[in-house]
């Protein structure tokens, strides 16, 4: 990839002040920009432990998607978190999708535990970053589909079954959320690309963005937005 792949952002003091009195960027939450969404359990707990609680999981995303409409390009369902890679289409709803998800699935999950009451299923409110559709939205969707992969779970990136990639491929899944087509159509080698290693730049920017919630993209196209 070329080297305009980096994470590049907005001024945090035009963002709003917190409870510290620290600045923290804005949530951005404009419609037809591609955000990528990380939700994590709190304490780092293990939130999918067996098999039925990612299926349960998806379950519920399928079900976000028609009561929230949303476009999803992305996923990946790990032990304690989760990767979205979103797509609205209008202004102020991505929020509105990711905070029926989290509470539905928070809610069900206590339910199945019989630990209503017990305390937070997710840590604090979600991380997100924009992404430019480009080449940096490929690079993102492959650090999302390698993530098992990177992790060592798996050998090979579409044997991780709570995964887009594993869905994309055609295999036979039931109440799994339906994929858009995203701005940048995908390499018709897409699989081959996921499981090529990426870079330390890119792994180390993609990273940045997601602890800053800064924008991933060219320079000039983070001014520009």
């Amino acid at each position: 990839m070329s080297g305009t792949e980096r994470c590049a952002g907005l001024d945090n003091r035009a963002g709003p002040a917190d409870h510290t009195g620290m600045g923290r960027p804005h949530r951005t939450q404009a419609g037809g920009l591609v955000y990528h969404v990380l939700h994590r359990a709190n304490r780092r707990a293990e939130l999918f432990a067996k098999p039925a609680d990612d299926e349960a999981f998806l379950g519920i995303l399928a079900e976000a998607q028609a009561e929230q409409p949303m476009r999803l390009l992305f996923y990946c369902i790990m032990p304690n978190h989760g990767h979205l890679v979103l797509w609205p289409e209008h202004d102020r709803t991505l929020s509105r999708f990711v905070g029926w998800l989290t509470l539905t699935h928070t809610q069900r999950w206590h339910a199945h535990q019989h630990s209503v009451g017990s305390g937070h299923l997710y840590q604090g409110r979600f991380k997100s970053f924009v992404a430019q559709a480009d080449e940096h939205l490929l690079t993102l969707g492959r650090y999302v589909e390698r993530n098992a992969a990177r992790a060592r779970l798996v050998a090979r990136a579409e044997d991780w079954q709570w995964r887009s990639l594993h869905q994309r491929q055609g295999t036979a899944v039931e109440k799994r959320p339906p994929l858009a087509a995203g701005p940048v159509p995908l390499p018709p080698d897409w699989t081959g690309w996921v499981n090529t290693p990426q870079t330390a730049a890119e792994e180390a920017a993609l990273r940045r963005c997601l602890r800053r919630g800064e924008p991933f993209g060219t320079e000039d196209w983070v001014r520009r937005l």
